[in-house]
């Protein structure tokens, strides 16, 4: 007689509720994800391109086309297209342009070998095939690259003033590029040559007036900060005066708030107020032997100090911020001191010019003519806050372009022109080789002319028409043909017309781009925890502690010996 087969006991592995998908489908679904965010960005990309209109959940609205801003406002859950939100981020960080591009790069890559997928062909020979024409397409950007001759001031200066405004023609305020892209080489200029750090380039928003009212202070400007009584009479504007920036607190304090004295008698008690008035006068006294007559401190100055520093036609301003009075350091020499004795000459600082002035609706200090002046200050004017708020984020995309074009100085042409040769160049390459990785490397080649397509597409143009003439172009050596959104034909030559952008941001945006679709080929399967689907679900309170909790101090719970 046959023995019945044993039962096969059921193995639990996983908390109940947790979701698992894998294999193809999911590596589909993934795919699927980052198209639809390339979707939302793609119509933002080029000097047509659109703008988003974001509101978050308290009802601010934003309105932005910078794709690496898009991403983080859009809160997207998807862990796959997390990805994107994380490339994009970095190549902000990095080098401050081509977030869209990196985006849509990504996504095309992956919209490309989707049909390979579903056909069997194994994500690892895909990746391989990726890897080999990210490195072919870097290895000829860096044959082709122009290297700006820095030994030559004025060549070199226009070169930064065509690459700002090469940053800013697809943003809002591109009806304003030679303004701003003057503004914005100023700025950069005005830092260390050496380390460049935009942070110490202040951008202050003041609503009201018009984009060409904005202002580059070659110096420091900040709002005034709270002020007591007195402070209207202390004299408003000074030349060459003395700088004195604290970090200390000149307010009459009352010693009962955190000691407890006895006092015997009412002399006493006089004695301890008299001792409080001597150290804050003492304090006073100190800061004016040093001959300051601006006097900034990053704690509150009291209205007492503020008095008696009117009397003294000194300036004082307390509370001040601490990236301001970093700049304001950094821009008129001396250092920051937390104590008022033994300050010498050496550690104050001095401007040119020193004013209270007002801008809109608001009043500002400002520091002008400073003889150290590593930092400066864009006093940004606009109607709406957030148009204000849009300029911002398109001048530090400037900014940084500038700040990288100085640093490496090579630069190629925009417009999708380095993109429709770098595809030309893999395409060939393909061609010589056998096998499946001459489909994927052909797949490459037609991705990178995502650049070009939406350009056309949101300009307006028919892409196949515009595409089919850069082909041939690029074909026959014109190796800088690209896009050109105004003119009849629909191509140019974008190096002869100055549309430059530095190599760096298309070397990082080819990288980070294959590394992510490679990344997300690479992924099978998602097991998503259930607790991870509630929201801000935090760990589980120990039994017990809910009653713990109810039971108040002495009813019912043993109190301890006292």
């Amino acid at each position: 007689m046959q023995r019945g087969l044993p039962m096969q006991p059921t193995v639990v592995l996983l908390k109940e509720g947790t979701d698992t998908s894998q294999g193809k489908p999911q590596l589909l679904s993934n795919i699927a994800a980052c198209l639809a965010i390339a979707e939302t960005l793609a119509s933002t990309l080029g000097p047509r391109g659109m703008d988003k209109l974001i509101v978050n959940e308290r009802g601010e609205a934003q309105i932005t086309n910078d794709g690496a801003t898009i991403l983080k406002l859009l809160d997207i859950v998807h862990p796959a297209a997390r990805t994107l939100v994380d490339i994009a981020r970095a190549q902000d960080a990095e080098v401050g342009d081509g977030t869209t591009s990196v985006v849509l790069l990504a996504a095309q890559l992956l919209k490309e070998v989707r049909g390979l997928i579903e056909e069997g062909v194994s994500p690892h020979i895909i990746m391989k095939g990726f890897r080999k024409a990210s490195q072919l397409a870097l290895e000829r950007i860096k044959e082709l690259q122009v290297t700006v001759d820095k030994s030559d001031p004025e060549r070199f200066r226009s070169l930064l003033l065509k690459c700002a405004s090469t940053s800013m023609s697809s943003k809002l305020i591109h009806s304003e590029k030679p303004f701003f892209s003057k503004m914005v080489v100023d700025a950069i200029e005005s830092l260390d040559p050496e380390d460049l750090d935009e942070s110490l380039i202040g951008v202050k928003k003041i609503p009201g007036g018009g984009l060409q009212d904005s202002l580059l202070i070659r110096g420091v400007a900040f709002k005034k900060t709270f002020t007591y009584a007195g402070a209207e009479q202390q004299p408003k504007k000074f030349i060459n005066p003395l700088i004195l920036c604290l970090n200390v607190e000149l307010e009459l304090k009352a010693e009962k708030d955190n000691a407890e004295v006895r006092v015997e008698a009412v002399s006493d008690y006089q004695a301890i107020v008299d001792a409080e008035w001597e150290i804050i006068y003492r304090k006073l006294q100190a800061i004016e032997k040093t001959g300051a007559k601006v006097v900034l401190s990053k704690l509150p100055i009291g209205d007492l100090a503020t008095q008696w520093f009117a009397d003294r036609d000194i300036f004082c301003a307390g509370r001040v911020a601490a990236g301001d009075l970093r700049r304001v350091v950094q821009a008129v020499g001396g250092s920051i001191q937390s104590t008022c004795s033994d300050i010498t000459r050496e550690h104050l600082g001095t401007c040119g010019l020193f004013e209270e002035r007002q801008i809109g609706g608001e009043r500002y200090n400002i520091f002008e003519g400073c003889p150290k002046a590593k930092t400066c200050t864009l006093l940004l004017r606009g109607g709406a806050e957030q148009f204000i708020e849009e300029v911002e984020r398109s001048l530090h995309d400037a900014l940084m372009v500038v700040k990288r074009a100085i640093r490496n100085g090579e630069v190629v042409a925009g417009g999708g022109a380095i993109e429709m040769e770098l595809s030309a160049h893999i395409r060939n390459y393909a061609l010589s080789i056998p096998g499946k990785l001459q489909l994927v490397m052909a797949a490459f080649a037609k991705a990178l002319e995502i650049i070009p397509r939406q350009i056309c597409d949101n300009a307006g143009l028919d892409s196949t028409d515009v595409l089919n003439k850069l082909r041939m172009k690029h074909a026959s050596g014109e190796r800088w043909y690209g896009v050109d959104v105004d003119g009849a034909s629909g191509i140019r030559d974008n190096m002869e017309a100055f549309v430059w952008e530095p190599s760096l941001v298309k070397t990082n945006a080819i990288s980070s781009a294959t590394e992510a679709a490679c990344l997300i080929l690479s992924v099978d399967e998602t097991v998503r925890n259930p607790q991870s689907e509630a929201p801000n679900a935090g760990p589980k309170a120990p039994p017990g502690t809910t009653q713990r909790a109810l039971r108040g101090r002495g009813r019912g719970m043993p109190m301890g010996r006292r």
